[in-house]
C-alpha cells in the first residue's frame, strides 16, 4: 500500500514541531500548529470543514509531544501538553495512540455479496462454505454473518467475483487481533493483546494510529548539552539522500555528539547466534528461530510462548551495539534510530537506551534544521561494519549472516518467514507444536514484510533503499 499522502502529513507537523521547539516561544508556536497548517479561508484538503481539520492537527500534535490521545479531555491547550513535554521525565510502554477524530469507522471486516450476483444454478458459494453461512434468498446468495468465518471460500468458487472481502485496513493489518472497535466505531487498542509490530500505523490510509513520540525528549537533551549518541539501524541505507558517512555529518550536525552503526551489534549477534545454533544442533535440537525482531519477540511473550524453548537466546543488536556505546560515552543518552515500532517496547525495556527516534522523525528533525544529508561531507565511523551486519535489515540478512560464520561441520537450512500475519504465526505454532520445521533448521522471523527495510516508519520504497544498500555492500568486508 503506498501510504505517501499520510506520511507527507505526519512529517510537516513533526518538521513544524522541530521548528517551535528552536524557536523563541516552544509552547506558544506548538498551539498554533494546526492554525499555521489550515489558515482562515484555506483549501480543506481531507475533511468536511477546516475546523475538523485543525482538531485533527491537534490531535497529531498530542501523539508527536509524547501523550496518549486517550487522554486528552479537548479541553488543554497544545501550549501546555508543550510544556508538560519538557518537564517530562519518564514513559510508559504503550507505544501507540489513537486519532479517534481521525478514524474514519470503517464497518466490521466481513464477507459480501455484490449486485455482480447472477443466482446461477451451480450454487458454488452455498457449496463451498463449510458453515452454513451461505444460501440463497429471491435468487441471490446471501450471508449470514453469525455464522460466517470470514474464510474467503464462497469469494474464491464463485466464477462472477460477485463475493467480496470489505477489509478494515488497521484490522485486516493486525495479526494478533489487537485492533477492535469502541462504542463510537472507532479504533481502540488493545495494549494487553499488542505487539507494537507497527503494521496498523501502516496500513491505515488515514493515518489515524500513531506513535507516541519522544522527539521532545531528545531535543531537550541535546538543548540543554547533554551528550546524546545517536545509534542507526542498518536498514536506514537508501532512506536519506547521500550515503552513510554524509548522514553521519548530518546527524552530528543536527546536535548528536556522536553516531554508531547498529550492524556493528548485529556482527556480534551474528557470531553469538552462530555459536549457539552450533551447539543446539549438536544437543539434537529440531530447529532455532533467530531473535533479532522486536516484534517477533513481542509476539512469543504474549501469544506464542510455545516457541520460546526454540528462540534463540542471543540479544539484538541494539543491545550489543548500546554495550560498545557505553564503553565509550559511560554518561550519554542512547537513542536508537528506528524503522519501526516494535523497536519503542525494546528501548523501554533495555536500561541502557534511553529514547527511540524513528526514521519520519529523523527526516523531519534535519528538515527543521535545514540539514540536507547529501550536501555533507563525509564523516568516517571508528569501526566499519561488515557487509553481513549492515545487511541485517533485509529479509534473509540474519539467517544468511550466521550461515556465513557457522562452521563446515554444522549443517544449516534457513527458513525464512517473511513478515508476521495471521497464516506464518499459524506456521510458527504448528512448528512448535510439532517440534519439526521440514523447510529448515534456522528459522528467521521478520515481522514486516521485506525485513526491517519495510518497517513502517521508513521514508522510502524498498527498492531504491536495496539500490543504496548494495552500493555500501560492494565496499564492506566481510565478517570476520
Amino acid at each position: 500500500m503506498d501510504n505517501s499522502g499520510t506520511l507527507a502529513l505526519k512529517q510537516e507537523v513533526l518538521v513544524r514541531l522541530v521548528e517551535a521547539f528552536f524557536s523563541d516561544n516552544f509552547e506558544e508556536k506548538a498551539r498554533l500548529i494546526p492554525y499555521d497548517m489550515r489558515p482562515k479561508g484555506s483549501d480543506v484538503p481531507f475533511r468536511c470543514c477546516i475546523y475538523k481539520e485543525r482538531a485533527i492537527l491537534r490531535d497529531r500534535v498530542i501523539a508527536d509531544l509524547g501523550f496518549a490521545i486517550e487522554d486528552d479531555n479537548e479541553e488543554t491547550l497544545l501550549s501546555k501538553y508543550a510544556g508538560e513535554a519538557l518537564k517530562r521525565e519518564s514513559f510508559d510502554d504503550k507505544v501507540l495512540t489513537v486519532i479517534g477524530a481521525a478514524c474514519k469507522g470503517c464497518v466490521p471486516n466481513r464477507m459480501y455479496v455484490t449486485n455482480l450476483c447472477q443466482g446461477c444454478v451451480a450454487r458454488s458459494c452455498v457449496n463451498a462454505c463449510k458453515f452454513g453461512a451461505v444460501s440463497i434468498v429471491n435468487g441471490k446468495s446471501q450471508i449470514d454473518s453469525s455464522k460466517c468465518k470470514n474464510c474467503k471460500m464462497c469469494m474464491a468458487a464463485c466464477s462472477y467475483n460477485a463475493i467480496v472481502k470489505i477489509a478494515v485496513p488497521c484490522e485486516d493489518a493486525c495479526p494478533v487481533g489487537a485492533i477492535e472497535k469502541d462504542e463510537n466505531g472507532h479504533a481502540k487498542i488493545d495494549h494487553e493483546k499488542c505487539i507494537s509490530c507497527g503494521r496498523c500505523v501502516k496500513r491505515c490510509p488515514f493515518g489515524a494510529i500513531n506513535e507516541k513520540s519522544q522527539l521532545i525528549d531528545i531535543l531537550k537533551n541535546i538543548k540543554a548539552g547533554n551528550e546524546v549518541v545517536a545509534m542507526i539501524a542498518p536498514s536506514i541505507m537508501g532512506q536519506f539522500k547521500g550515503n552513510i558517512y554524509q548522514l553521519k555529518t548530518a546527524m552530528i550536525k543536527a546536535g548528536f555528539a556522536d553516531v554508531y552503526e547498529v550492524a556493528q551489534g548485529a556482527d556480534v549477534t551474528t557470531l553469538n547466534e552462530a555459536k549457539e545454533f552450533e551447539e543446539r544442533m549438536e544437543n539434537g535440537a529440531p530447529f532455532m528461530t533467530t531473535s533479532c525482531c522486536a516484534g517477533y519477540n513481542e509476539l512469543r511473550k504474549k501469544h506464542l510462548t510455545e516457541i520460546n524453548k526454540f528462540a534463540s537466546d542471543t540479544k539484538t543488536p541494539m543491545y550489543y551495539t548500546a554495550e560498545i556505546v557505553k564503553e565509550k560515552h559511560p554518561n550519554a543518552k542512547l537513542v536508537f534510530i528506528s524503522p519501526c515500532v516494535a523497536k519503542r517496547k525494546e528501548v523501554f525495556d533495555n536500561e541502557k537506551v534511553d529514547f527511540l527516534m524513528n526514521y519520519t522523525e529523523l527526516s523531519a528533525l534535519l528538515e527543521g534544521r535545514k540539514i540536507k544529508v547529501e550536501e555533507c561531507e563525509e564523516t568516517p565511523f571508528d569501526k566499519e561494519s561488515s557487509k553481513q551486519g549492515r545487511n541485517f535489515g533485509v529479509i534473509g540478512g540474519v539467517a544468511n549472516a550466521v550461515e556465513s560464520v557457522v562452521s563446515e561441520k554444522t549443517e544449516i537450512k534457513p527458513c525464512i518467514i517473511n513478515c508476521l500475519n495471521k497464516d506464518t504465526i499459524k506456521q510458527l505454532k504448528k512448528y512448535a507444536k510439532d517440534e519439526a520445521c521440514a523447510e529448515g533448521n534456522i528459522i528467521e522471523v521478520m515481522c514486516c514484510e521485506g525485513g526491517c527495510i519495510g518497517g513502517n516508519a521508513t521514508i522510502e520504497q524498498q527498492r531504491v533503499a536495496k539500490k543504496a544498500l548494495q552500493t555500501l555492500l560492494e565496499k564492506s568486508e566481510d565478517i570476520k
